[in-house]
């Protein structure tokens, strides 16, 4: 029975009978008929020039069953990473050319580089010096002192000169050595790269039969120009740079102007200054609503009993995700409260906590805004990028100049480290929904609002509660950087215990913030699975 060829090349046949297996009742395919016309053309519009070689390397590699296949490409022997530049193998070319720059400079070292030259220098300096130390002894036997120990210090350092210059000697020695280590290395490069690159291209023509668009094929003197370039620029400098001693210091130190540094802290400095005075009352008023909301969150969880307060937590924890949660639940809380944080353990539960209602509450809408339009996510995912990858130490320092320190800073500099993940993960959720189920929702009367209330966002639910778990945890982790600009919470305990060295009281506390981050975690886990196996 045959199969179908999606390139038109041949068909898989089961002949009756095969001459190494018998009969076919075994059940095994036998012979491949191949359109051999239909299978020279496409190689040669792949590979161009030299197309009838290609195409006979690559049915021997077809033919081999095991080992290494029997082809040689001799342009890539001779021109080694540049013809796998020509033909556009360019994770090939970035291998081998780094390779062979390694043997490159062995053959420099030991054709003129200076061998020795750094040995040779330092038995220089160390005879000058035991030379000042013979003159100081014989000027103190001139003077009728005793010089022995100008004299000993000098005969050392002369011994050690000496076996410098014999260091230096051995390693000049070396350099025939060295220079057939190198012709070694780079014969057994290209050797490689002439087996290996008809290996590769075929892996290559592989790829492009599936993807014509994105796979380069042919020779391209663009290509190969591009290497050659790319070689004129990296190898000399770098052969040189190892293989010279007292190379310029341009090579090794970038030439930076310092007063280019100067005028753009300065620069900075003053406009961040201007924008903090321009806009204080804005600032102000951030504060200030952060601060309510910090103020609402402290007063339910410190002002109300620690009785009441534990137990509804561990109430929440065995309704939203069982029993098991409600004693690892009942269990954290009571290490707190032993150690005596539970009142900054739950001050930190109330920086954590208005800090993810803020990103929920901007992230969500944000997330859907961007799941919906490519547009916007295309110019709002340079600033998430910028938002999780700069150091938070980086972005307290404008923080701080335009909101001052405290919690309420604090919190807002965990919003900028923790709201990315609950915004990215919604849009993926809302970008995840599929076509089909939108177009049936509207084809039988869904306005936009019921299709978005009671289609995509709970289809897209588990992606969102994943965001906003994680964005939790991440808030989590900034308790620490929060205590450097005046907050309260767990991460006080820590900064002091850094700053005293104090081990005990900082790992306590350590593990305080760690069972304050599982407690959070599990309940929200727990919650979503139980919503999620009821569905």
């Amino acid at each position: 029975m045959a199969t179908a060829d999606p390139e038109g090349f041949g068909a898989a046949a089961t002949p009756e009978t095969d001459e190494a297996t018998g009969p076919a009742s075994g059940g095994a395919v036998r012979d491949i008929e191949v359109d051999r016309a239909a299978l020279e053309a496409s190689i040669e519009g792949f590979a161009g020039p030299r197309a009838d070689y290609y195409a006979g390397a690559f049915q021997r590699i077809h033919d081999t069953t095991s080992g290494v296949p029997r082809t040689f490409n001799t342009a890539a022997f001779l021109a080694g990473p540049f013809w796998a530049a020509a033909r556009g193998v360019w994770g090939m070319f970035w291998a081998f050319i780094i390779l062979e720059i390694i043997a490159l400079v062995q053959i420099g070292r030991g054709t003129w580089g200076q061998l020795g030259a750094e040995d040779l220098a330092q038995a220089e300096r160390q005879a000058e010096r035991a030379e000042e130390f013979l003159q100081r002894a014989r000027d103190a036997v001139a003077a009728g002192e005793d010089g022995t120990r100008f004299e000993t210090l000098g005969n050392n350092l002369l011994r050690a000169a000496e076996r410098s210059r014999e260091a230096a000697d051995a390693a000049a020695a070396d350099a025939m050595g060295i220079l057939f280590g190198g012709l070694a290395l780079l014969l057994v490069l290209r050797l490689f790269q002439a087996v290996y690159s008809n290996i590769a291209y075929e892996k290559q023509y592989a790829r492009w039969r599936v993807d014509p668009d994105a796979t380069p094929s042919g020779f391209s003197t663009r290509n190969i120009a591009f290497g050659i370039a790319l070689g004129a620029a990296i190898i000399p400098l770098t052969v040189y740079r190892f293989t010279i001693e007292g190379v310029p210091g341009w090579m090794t130190e970038f030439p930076a102007d310092p007063d280019i540094y100067s005028s753009s802290a300065r620069w900075l400095e003053a406009a961040i200054d201007d924008a903090a005075r321009s806009g204080a009352g804005a600032f102000d008023g951030i504060v200030l609503l952060v601060r309510q909301i910090l103020d609402a969150i402290s007063l339910a969880l410190i002002g109300t009993p620690w009785p009441v307060v534990m137990t509804v937590i561990v109430v929440v924890g065995w309704r939203s995700a069982g029993p098991r949660v409600a004693i690892f639940t009942a269990a954290a809380l009571a290490y707190i409260a032993f150690l005596g944080y539970w009142e900054i353990a739950m001050e930190t539960v109330a920086l954590v906590g208005a800090a993810v209602v803020l990103c929920v509450v901007m992230g969500i809408p944000l997330g859907i805004w961007f799941g919906k339009s490519k547009r916007a996510y295309s110019f709002a995912e340079p600033v998430l990028d910028l938002m999780q990858t700069l150091p938070a130490f980086v972005y307290l320092i404008p923080i701080i100049a335009f909101f001052g320190t405290g919690n309420p800073p604090g919190i807002l500099a965990t919003i900028i480290f923790g709201m990315p993940p609950v915004i990215r993960l919604t849009a993926l959720g809302m970008r995840g929904v599929p076509d089909s189920i939108k177009e049936a929702a509207t084809a039988f009367g869904a306005t936009r609002w019921q299709l978005l209330k009671d289609v995509e966002l709970p289809l897209a639910l588990p992606s969102i509660m994943t965001g906003v778990n994680q964005t939790i945890l991440m808030c989590l982790s900034m308790v620490v950087i929060i205590s450097l600009i005046g907050g309260g919470g767990l991460g006080q305990v820590i900064l002091e215990a850094l700053q005293f060295a104090a081990k005990g009281p900082g790992l306590l506390g350590g593990f305080a913030i760690l069972f304050v981050a599982m407690v959070i975690d599990r309940i929200v886990q727990g919650a979503f699975r139980r919503a999620d196996q009821k569905d």
